[in-house]
Order: C-alpha cells, then structure tokens, then sequence
C-alpha cells in the first residue's frame, strides 16, 4: 500500500522535487528509480524479512525505506542516537541481520550484531541509470494488515518493544493528516526530526510522499540552519518538538520574518510550553498549533490545526479516530473531567512485536488502546492532556524511562539506593534528576555528583543522563522498600 502510494504520486508528479537534502535533490520520478534500485541491492544481499535502517532525515532515508518496502521486507529505523548496548539489544529482538547506513555511523555499527551496508559504498548511480532504461517492479502485493514498518519504543518499561504499524496504519494515517491539517501538494515540508521516531517519519516521509508535495531535510537540527532552511526553501510547513521551537526562538541573529512563508507549525512530542508558544507568535508572527499522538497510534491522534484552534488543546480527533475518557474502573467520565485516554480506530498498531501479553495489556477485545496519559474532552470535542499515568519522562521527544537511568546508577560500587524523576525543562520539555544514597563505607568526599554523572554516561544515550544527580542521605521508600518516585519530588 505505501509503495502503491509513491507509485501513484510518481505517477502525478513524476517531474516535482520529492525530498532534498544539504547534499541531492531528487524528484519523485528520481526517487522511485532510486527505491527500484535499492529493492534490487535488498533482495540480492538478504533474505531476512526485516531490513535495517541507521540513517538521518535525508533523501537517502526516503529512499532505502521505501526500497525496503518494495522489496517486500518490513523496515527497522534505528536511533542512533541509543548507546551500543541499548541499540545491539533492539537489532537483536528485531532479528535483523543488515542495516543499510553510512560510513559516518561505522563505529556505532561495528558494536552491533549484524552486517552494516553504507550507500557510499554501492554503485547506486550505475544502478539507478539501468532503472531508468526499464519499467519499474510493481508494488508487492500486501495486505493492509501487514507490518511495513517495526519502531522500538520502551513503552511501560525499560525493555525495548518493537510497535508493529501496517500499511494500513501508516497510510491511512497520512490521509487522515492530510485532511485534518489542510495541506495540498503546493506545500513545501521541512524535515528537521529523526526519522526513527514516528513523529518524523509519517509527518515528515510518508506524508508527502502520500501527499505528492516536496520536504527538504536537515540530516542535525541546528536553530540557525533551520531558520535559513525555511527562507530558502520556502517552507510553508514545519513540524517539529517544543525543544526546537524553542532553540530557534533563542536565536539571535535570526530575522523577524523569517517565517514568512509559514502556514502551519505543528508542535508535537512532548508538552508545548507557554512561554515558547507565546514567544514563537510575538516574535516570528507564527502560532504554533498542537497535535497530539503515541508510537503505537501511528502516530497522529489528534490536531489542533488553526481553522480549529483551542489555546492549551491537542485539537479534535482526526477523521478515523476515536476517543473516550474513562476513571480508574475504565467507567466513562462526564464532558470536562478527566481520566485515562483510550482510542480506537485505523491508527492503532497491530501490537508489540512478539509480545502478545503486553499487547493484550493495552489493547482491549473492541480495538480499544490503553494511552496511559490523562486528559479531558471538552464540549467541542477538543481534547487536552493534564497529565501521565505513565512514569515516562519525555525528554527532547525521546522517551525515558526511570528504572534504566537507575538500574545504571546502581551499578556503581558506591551507591546503595536511586530514584529518578523528570523536571520541567525549558530547552527540553522535561529531563531527568537523579537522587541516590551511598553505601555505609562509602567515602563520601570520593563521590561526587560529575563522578556519578560521567558513570552513567558510559552506559546511556546522552539525552538519558541525568541533568542533576542529588546525593542524599535517605530517600522515601515504602513498605518493600521500593523509592517512592513522587515522593522525590520533595527534594527537587
């Protein structure tokens, strides 16, 4: 079904700019060859049903994915942002044994069990001028309930999890985007977000992909690259976390307009703070509007686009989607109050990958999706998030969770107990503060809190180290001992 898609797009706009890149530009006719190619490369170097992907935002990401699907493979977007150990753990229970990347990432492959293939390193040109002198494949045949893409998110635990979305999910999410947000193939994208994580890659490549307009692509986010991006581009669409809304705001030689050329800013990931939105508008002339969605919807749930706008709200659901509030004992709540927000149609995953007890534990027998955060609906049906139920701590986009930051802690010889929490923060929405207590012969004046920050470093992504490590004398704990986590945040 997605590479029915770009063949159908292709097949429209076969001459218009698809994605570029600091380094190539390609139109979608160039892109669907290039793809062909790729599937070819695929299909002569693995037989594995699952294909690697260690690549950033780029013409080179949209175009391996979308050789992977034509191939017929399900793709694995990897962070590589992961330390070794996090990252060889997700490529092991995905069970890949090739990841497509590029010289630029080799040390971080050479950690990894399985083979690195780097583009620099196959004769794509020579291969992609052959596919121009042929028809291109067909699509594969695939059901709408197959998987085409596997993404590793820690969900309720520290565990990675492979979310399995379908064509499907993916599709019929981009068309229910498309919709909700307004766009047309006249709209220009940038692509300033990893597209391991599903906000960056249905927004920004499968989007317009689906959509037949054109993205440019920023492989790292810099504030001022971006802004000179969206000018010289002539972006009319960005999306993007809070955090990088915020770093471009901070800019200082960045002029007043430019903006511009902006239509819609949608700002997702994590909470919007009101200083940056308020900052945003008053500088740059741009509301930044709020959508809201998780790794196992595909992600998008809701949009708070500016033809429906509420201040502090997520927007409505998109078309295809629906939303409940329910309490403690999944009981529906009155309009206004809050509770857990479940969901349910066409974007829900088709569950965890190998994990049908853990699927089973968010999806109910009706197609129901457990999303753990709290919020309320409003009379209009505009949804807003007040809080998680979930311990997960939002950093930058990313998820973290407490027990791996503390599981690493602990591994110190000095430190006898460790609680985690997340803090608000303006650069990143939230980041992690960690509190720990020393063994009784412990030389307290040896350990100090860099020391313990530097030990977690070794063993965690950086995003994931704790921002502030409190050394203390006790921490509250309850009957069985376990640290009380909310309890901690009387000693922030």
């Amino acid at each position: 079904m997605l590479v029915d898609a770009l063949l159908d797009t292709t097949a429209g706009f076969g001459g218009s700019l698809a994605v570029a890149d600091p380094t190539r530009r390609l139109t979608y006719n160039q892109l669907a060859n290039t793809a062909a190619a790729l599937r070819g490369v695929i299909n002569t170097q693995t037989d594995c049903e699952r294909v690697g992907i260690m690549l950033p935002a780029s013409a080179g990401f949209c175009a391996v994915l979308f050789g992977s699907l034509w191939a017929n493979r399900v793709a694995v977007p990897l962070n590589f942002l992961l330390a070794p150990d996090e990252l060889a753990a997700v490529v092991a229970d995905a069970g890949i044994d090739t990841i497509y990347s590029v010289h630029h990432f080799d040390k971080l492959l050479s950690a990894l069990p399985a083979r690195g293939v780097a583009l620099e390193d196959l004769p794509l040109k020579r291969k992609v001028l052959a596919q121009m002198l042929r028809r291109n494949p067909p699509a594969p045949r695939v059901a709408p309930s197959d998987t085409a893409v596997l993404l590793y998110t820690s969900g309720t635990s520290a565990e990675p999890k492979g979310v399995e979305l379908t064509h499907s999910n993916l599709r019929r999410n981009c068309e229910a985007c498309i919709t909700a947000a307004r766009i047309d193939p006249r709209h220009r994208l940038l692509n300033i977000l990893p597209p391991f994580h599903v906000f960056g890659l249905t927004a920004n490549v499968l989007v317009p992909a689906v959509l037949g307009a054109s993205v440019y692509a920023l492989p790292r986010f810099q504030p001022l690259a971006a802004i000179k991006a969206v000018r010289d581009e002539r972006i009319s669409v960005v999306m993007a976390i809070p955090s990088m809304y915020a770093a471009m705001l901070r800019t200082k030689d960045a002029p007043d307009d430019a903006f511009a050329s902006i239509y819609l800013a949608i700002s997702g990931g994590e909470p919007l703070p009101d200083a940056v939105a308020r900052g945003f508008e008053n500088r740059f002339g741009v509301k930044l509007v709020q959508g809201y969605g998780l790794t196992e919807t595909s992600p998008v749930l809701s949009l708070c686009a500016p033809h429906a706008w509420r201040d502090g709200s997520v927007g409505r659901m998109i078309p295809g989607v629906d939303c409940r509030i329910v309490d403690e004992r999944d009981r529906p709540v009155a309009r206004g109050e809050q509770g857990e927000i479940l969901v349910s149609g066409h974007c829900v995953m088709k569950g965890y990958y190998q994990r049908p007890d853990e699927t089973a534990a968010v999806i109910d027998s009706k197609g129901w999706f457990r999303t753990g955060d709290i919020g309320r609906l409003d009379e209009d049906g505009f949804l807003y998030i007040t809080g998680r139920k979930k311990e997960m701590i939002i950093v930058g986009g990313e998820n973290v969770f407490p027990r791996e930051i503390e599981d690493v802690l602990l591994e110190h010889p000095q430190v006898a107990s460790a609680g985690v929490i997340g803090v608000d923060d303006a650069g990143r929405g939230e980041v992690p503060v960690a509190f720990v207590t020393l063994t009784g012969h412990a030389d307290t004046t040896a350990v100090s809190e860099q020391d313990l920050r530097n030990f977690a470093r070794r063993s965690l992504a950086s995003y994931k180290v704790p921002r502030r490590v409190r050394i203390a004398d006790e921490l509250p704990t309850g009957p069985t001992g376990k640290v009380l986590r909310r309890r901690l945040r009387e000693l922030a």
